[in-house]
């Protein structure tokens, strides 16, 4: 019999197991939060991003547009393409920080203000379908340099006035009858291209944006360069494409990804990985380590019959007469093979047990194959009468 089992079992955790298994995860994951909330209060000062020359940051352009102002140069800063086109003009200098966020029909619009302007246009890194969209007669390569100082090898003076200035990035070449300059050369190609437009306009195609960060414009000659390039003109248009752009609705991405991807930063795809090696470690961790087998008292005992009873108290729910009449023919086939001398691998043979099973029986009108590989009883009284039977044929065979 049993008794009676309150609260938990053997084989449940307790309180102070759950704690120790979980301890160690819920640790990393405070980690995580507080490493996540500090690095978001030391980020949160100051900076606006890249190439913004409203931040500080290392990566940031204030240093430029403070040289700037004190030359008498006005910066604007656009975020979406009607501002950017809007202020363009003769007296004007646009650069765009990212031509490559920009969308097809967005580059046409951009390139259709910077053939009218008359300004300069400097393109800050940009991609092949960039190039051809605002750069007609120029070409980039796929393969890119690193940035390096780099002798402006080219008659452009503003270049020869910076001297040695961080370039590198992508590689130009260019086709154009109208006058161009091909300097900090790496290969052949420049890094940095200057191609004339019609009337006093011109175009320059920057290979690396390095020598516009706060942190490399006090290196070799890129503050001369970077003032020559964009202080050309009285009026400086610092345009940083945004995805709030209300122009960039209904198009697709003029490089790279399409849809809904280009809006996931990149970041996130190492954060993911990241998570994942966690993952991994932890289940590794955590796994449960397999050996050999260890007995364990069990937390109570039931007795064989009670276990068969119960087993047949489902069958009889469930109305499964012939699982159960196929279980009690395999049984008593099992038991018989021995005492036959029939081998376990025949023992479910009629061809072999049948036989055997006949050459220890005295002549009877019983059908023996229906008895032992017969189909399923009809009712319950059909099935108790199998089993009768089974136990009649296997005593028989014992005294046989």
């Amino acid at each position: 019999m049993t008794g009676d089992v309150s609260g938990t079992t053997a084989v449940s955790p307790t309180s102070r197991q759950i704690w120790t298994r979980s301890r160690g995860i819920l640790l990393v994951l405070l980690l995580l939060v507080v490493a996540g909330f500090v690095i978001a209060v030391i980020r949160s000062g100051g900076g606006h991003g890249r190439l913004d020359p409203r931040s500080t940051d290392p990566s940031g352009s204030r240093a430029v547009a403070e040289l700037l102002e004190e030359r008498g140069v006005t910066t604007r800063v656009a975020t979406t393409l009607d501002e950017a086109t809007t202020a363009t003009g003769p007296d004007t200098t646009l650069l765009v920080a990212g031509p490559d966020l920009l969308t097809s029909r967005q580059q046409q619009a951009l390139r259709s203000a910077m053939d009218t302007s008359g300004g300069r246009t400097v393109l800050v890194a940009p991609g092949g379908n960039s190039v051809r969209a605002l750069a007609p007669g120029a070409s980039t390569d796929t393969t890119t340099a690193p940035v390096s100082a780099r002798d402006p090898q080219c008659a452009l003076p503003a270049a020869r006035r910076a001297g040695n200035a961080d370039l590198g990035g992508r590689l130009y070449t260019t086709d154009s009858t109208l006058g161009s300059d091909s300097c900090y050369l790496v290969d052949g190609r420049p890094t940095l291209l200057r191609i004339g437009t019609q009337g006093t306009g011109d175009t320059v195609l920057l290979g690396a944006p390095d020598i516009l960060y706060n942190e490399r414009l006090g290196h070799h000659g890129n503050a001369s360069l970077a003032l020559q390039l964009l202080g050309s003109r009285p009026h400086l248009v610092w345009y940083l494409p945004s995805l709030s752009d209300g122009s960039a609705a209904g198009d697709s991405r003029g490089e790279g990804e399409t849809g809904i991807g280009r809006l996931i930063p990149s970041g996130w795809l190492w954060g993911t990985l990241q998570l994942a090696v966690a993952a991994v470690l932890a289940a590794v961790w955590r796994a449960r380590r397999l050996g050999p087998l260890v007995s364990e008292p069990l937390p109570v005992a039931v007795r064989a019959s009670e276990s068969s009873e119960g087993r047949a108290r489902l069958y009889r729910k469930a109305n499964a007469r012939d699982r159960a009449a196929s279980a009690l023919r395999q049984a008593a086939r099992s038991r018989l093979a021995p005492l036959l001398g029939v081998t376990f691998a025949d023992a479910h043979s009629p061809d072999v047990l049948l036989p055997a099973v006949s050459a220890h029986l005295s002549e009877g009108d019983r059908d023996l194959r229906t008895l032992l590989f017969g189909p399923a009883p009809a009712d319950d009284a059909a099935l108790i009468r199998l089993a009768d039977q089974l136990d009649a044929l296997e005593r028989e065979v014992r005294t046989s």
